[in-house]
């Protein structure tokens, strides 16, 4: 299946997250998820049915229903993505204590 929707759009939506986190405690089907839910049944299978589309979720059929499983390897392509900022925003912070630490010091205060 190629995907078509960007990964970071169906993160950002919190029922998604939500089943994301339950996925990660192992594979489950439709109505399983559904049940952690208020929405209807049909609300929930489109949020996965996004999920599967950009391969955070993979499904495997099995005797009489379809199980949803977490697609690891999606997930670091995510946490590739965050890696970066986080790269950044730790070296600003470097920066700052370096500039921090070499600024005169004026009466004990810098």
């Amino acid at each position: 299946m190629k995907t078509r929707r960007d990964i970071y759009q169906a993160i950002a939506d919190p029922t998604r997250r939500a089943i994301l986190s339950l996925l990660a405690a192992g594979a489950l089907t439709p109505g399983a998820i559904a049940n952690h839910f208020n929405s209807s049944r049909q609300t929930i299978s489109k949020h996965i049915q996004i999920l599967t589309e950009c391969e955070l979720v993979t499904q495997e059929p099995g005797r009489r229903e379809i199980y949803y499983h977490l697609n690891p390897d999606k997930l670091d392509e995510i946490e590739h993505w965050l890696e970066q900022f986080k790269r950044s925003m730790e070296s600003n912070f470097d920066n700052l204590e370096n500039y921090l630490r070499e600024m005169p010091r004026r009466g004990g205060v810098i």
